[in-house]
């Protein structure tokens, strides 16, 4: 990846995924939310949890830890959804992520992100937009359309919003 360093500040939720923080832009980022039962989609993936309900609206699931190849742990009291907005195509999709703590909300500078690092084919580097050093040590900047935007997330949140189309028709 060729980061660019024009100065820029951007602002970054952090957030635990098992031992390790990542962020995402704040720009992507609509809610926060405290785990809730999540309702089962027949055939879907195993990193696809399912859907819930936000305020009226069907929102896909994704277990971040499993998406992103790292230890599932316990669900605590600290573990929560973050929900999502990506940018795909011509609509922007909704999607609910699991994560096991949220930090703080940080400005990183465009001039303090690294690259991230190149280390052979099994690692998707396409996932993360660069690197940021804190002082807990790194911090791995997201590329949330790469990570949570696969094509069968495409397909739930699709289906996802028919239902939700399908709700508003009914109850008018």
């Amino acid at each position: 990846m060729n980061v660019k360093a024009t100065g820029k500040v951007n602002s970054f939720l952090t957030f635990r995924i098992g031992n390790e923080i990542y962020a995402a832009n704040v720009k992507n980022v609509l809610n926060i939310l405290e785990m809730t039962k999540i309702t089962k989609v027949p055939k879907s993936p195993s990193y696809m949890l399912g859907v819930i309900n936000l305020r009226g609206i069907v929102l896909p699931v994704i277990d971040s830890r499993i998406k992103l190849g790292i230890e599932i742990l316990e669900v605590s009291s600290n573990t929560c959804i973050i929900v999502l907005e990506l940018h795909l195509g011509s609509e922007p999709i909704m999607v609910g992520a699991i994560v096991d703590s949220v930090k703080e909300v940080m400005e990183i500078s465009d001039t303090e992100i690294l690259a991230p690092p190149s280390l052979g084919t099994n690692f998707r580097s396409d996932y993360l937009l660069g690197m940021a050093q804190s002082a807990d040590g790194f911090i791995m900047l997201l590329n949330t359309e790469k990570v949570f935007a696969s094509e069968e997330i495409v397909d739930l949140a699709n289906i996802a919003e028919a239902a939700n189309k399908k709700i508003v028709a009914e109850s008018e």
